[in-house]
């Protein structure tokens, strides 16, 4: 039976020599890896008391959405700066070779909201803080991350330390 490492696509020296890159399309591409990574990605929502599901786009948006769906909440996407049509509040980040912006719809999370956020990796957990921060700002509280690829070797869990963070599976390098 296969898992759903046999489905992920490892390109080694993909962007640059020395990194594994860990290709989710391959996930994607087929619909039994697909039900597998949104049926595993569940299991972890099961004893969590949450209201919504926010994803960061773009991958966080093709592995929340199923989630929510089948869980039968609301789903919150996690934006770039710019992409909403309402009022937004926003957060900035920096990333290895600069920064990002994020924003979410500023009536998207009521105070008090139990969030869950999901996205399809973890690096360096740059773009959950900063999602975190938002839903935190908007007085939600974020009860859960997840996601279906965690990097351990970029030492992502530390920059969400105090949040509960789960992923799927988990490679040790980079």
């Amino acid at each position: 039976m296969k898992t759903i490492e046999d489905y992920i696509v490892t390109i080694p020296d993909f962007p640059e020599p020395g990194i594994m890159f860990r290709d989710v399309t391959g996930v994607l591409d087929d619909a039994q890896g697909l039900q597998m990574a949104i049926d595993e990605l569940y299991k972890h929502l099961q004893g969590v008391d949450y209201d919504v599901i926010a994803g960061a786009e773009a991958r966080g948006f093709l592995f929340g959405m199923p989630l929510a769906y089948k869980a039968n909440k609301r789903f919150v996407p996690v934006r770039k700066k710019g992409k909403l049509p309402r009022e937004t509040v926003e957060k900035t980040y920096d990333l290895e070779y600069g920064t990002a912006t994020i924003e979410i719809h500023k009536d998207s999370i009521k105070p008090g909201e139990k969030v869950v956020l999901v996205d399809d990796l973890i690096a360096t957990g740059g773009t959950m803080r900063a999602a975190a921060d938002l839903i935190t700002e908007l007085g939600g509280e974020v009860v859960k991350m997840l996601f279906l690829i965690e990097l351990e070797g970029l030492n992502g869990r530390a920059k969400l330390e105090g949040y509960d963070v789960e992923a799927v599976v988990k490679y040790p390098g980079k």
